[in-house]
């Protein structure tokens, strides 16, 4: 075998994963933000997730991958509440009103969440002194972004606070995880909570009656229900887990602050979103207390849980 054609194969497989996570996932906000605009929030979160699960279960299972057991398709139900019902309702409801930008920024404090959440709750870790001045300095990035506004004034503190208790709702489902039995394939376990999660959503879009009229999918809107699909889920996912078998996992986390500056580009490049500069203050402010964190989980060797982390 040529080890120099192999490692220049090897490292365009990794720039093109890391293209993945970072340009992608960054894009799927932009692509949320004009899929809400004709289609209602929880039948678009729903249709994404669960066609995407589908899609990758089937995938798996004609591959000869085995299925899931009682007990974890319990936990995968659970998950499926933690990380896809409550969180990406919550964002696509929020993005109905804001800029896919904010929305990605308000995001992107997940990991101060997971870390919070694990040493003062569940008392995993104790906190250092930097960690807790890396969290401080995120939230006061959260307050200064969410109090901001653009040009048609102020933002609805509502769909702010959506994005709030879905971050929470993801770290937490992030911290449990890890104590819960789940397939030992992440690709399985992933699809079986993007499919539970998907259910759950389309369940409550029946509850909101949101098929009533029935909603309209134009053709940009249709692309964009493709795009979060395929792309933002499967290949972005397929990618994630690629890097993480073969670079340390808070590398990979780098997505975390590399996604809320592309949503913020293309949001206003494409959608139009103005940017101010106290949502561009809060922003930095969030993104620089996120690669703080992430460097002192570096160093500790405990980084987040590769199954709750991913974002798909």
């Amino acid at each position: 075998m040529d080890e120099h054609g192999s490692g220049a194969g090897c490292d365009l497989k990794t720039v093109l994963a890391f293209a993945a996570i970072y340009i992608i996932w960054g894009s799927t906000f932009f692509a949320i933000r004009i899929l809400v605009q004709t289609v209602p929030a929880f039948l678009a979160a729903g249709l994404r997730f669960s066609i995407a699960g589908l899609l990758l279960y089937s995938f798996i299972r004609l591959r000869g991958g085995p299925g899931l057991n009682r007990l974890e398709w319990r936990n995968a139900c659970a998950l499926g509440f933690l990380l896809f019902l409550i969180p990406y309702g919550g964002l696509f409801w929020a993005e109905e009103t804001l800029p896919s930008g904010v929305a990605s920024v308000l995001v992107a404090t997940i990991p101060l969440w997971t870390v919070f959440l694990e040493a003062v709750v569940f008392k995993a870790h104790r906190l250092r002194s930097i960690q807790v001045i890396a969290i401080a300095l995120g939230f006061v990035g959260v307050a200064v972004v969410a109090t901001g506004g653009d040009k048609s004034g102020r933002f609805a503190p509502l769909p702010c606070l959506a994005l709030v208790g879905s971050t929470l709702s993801w770290s937490f489902g992030t911290v449990i995880s890890k104590q819960m039995k789940l397939p030992d394939s992440k690709a399985m376990s992933s699809a079986a909570q993007m499919l539970t999660g998907g259910g759950f959503l389309l369940v409550v879009s029946v509850l909101l009656d949101e098929f009533r009229p029935a909603p309209h999918l134009d053709a940009r809107a249709g692309l964009a229900l493709v795009y979060l699909i395929i792309a933002g889920s499967i290949a972005g996912f397929t990618a994630y887990m690629w890097l993480l078998g073969r670079m340390p996992a808070t590398t990979v986390a780098s997505y975390a602050y590399v996604n809320p500056v592309v949503a913020l580009l293309l949001g206003h490049a494409f959608g139009g979103e103005a940017i101010s500069s106290q949502t561009l203050w809060g922003s930095a402010v969030i993104v620089l207390s996120v690669i703080l964190l992430l460097r002192l989980q570096a160093v500790r060797s405990a980084p987040a849980s590769a199954n709750a982390s991913v974002r798909t």
